[in-house]
């Protein structure tokens, strides 16, 4: 392979040193990969810092096709939440905590719902209004 110039979104020796055991190796037979393990993380990297689509990967890195599908292989079989757990745990204990959180939070302006309860609930609410407005129209004659 070409020696190609560095981006920005690229993994450091040593940050793809911490996850590298984490990637699953190719599959034995068939043929021998195109692209080393590396150049796809590096790829997949360049996508998730830059914000572009998917086909809009440089041509020196590998191809959208082949990094979308390990991006998406990797999520289904549990490998991009391996890496977060390794590196949270990282994290906490450079910061001097246990490597596990002990509790979690869950702000409640994060979770999505309705103050009215949703569809069925606004209809309820709205034939109440509508039932209370005949009613007082039609007790004011």
């Amino acid at each position: 392979m070409n020696e190609r110039q560095a981006y920005t979104s690229d993994l450091t020796d040593d940050q793809f040193g911490v996850i590298k055991r984490f990637i699953p190796n190719p599959k034995p037979g068939g043929r021998p990969p195109k692209y080393d393990r590396r150049e796809i993380v590096n790829g997949i990297m360049y996508v998730l810092r830059s914000g572009c689509a998917w086909r809009m990967i440089p041509h020196d890195l590998p191809t959208w096709r082949i990094t979308y599908h390990y991006f998406r292989e990797w999520k289904l079989d549990g490998t991009w939440e391996r890496i977060h757990d390794r590196l949270r745990g990282d994290l906490r204990k450079a910061c001097g905590r246990e490597r596990m959180p002990s509790a979690g939070i869950i702000v409640s302006r994060s979770v999505k719902t309705t103050e009215k309860g949703g569809h069925t609930a606004m209809m309820q609410a709205r034939k109440s209004t509508v039932e209370s407005a005949t009613s007082l129209l039609m007790s004011s004659d």
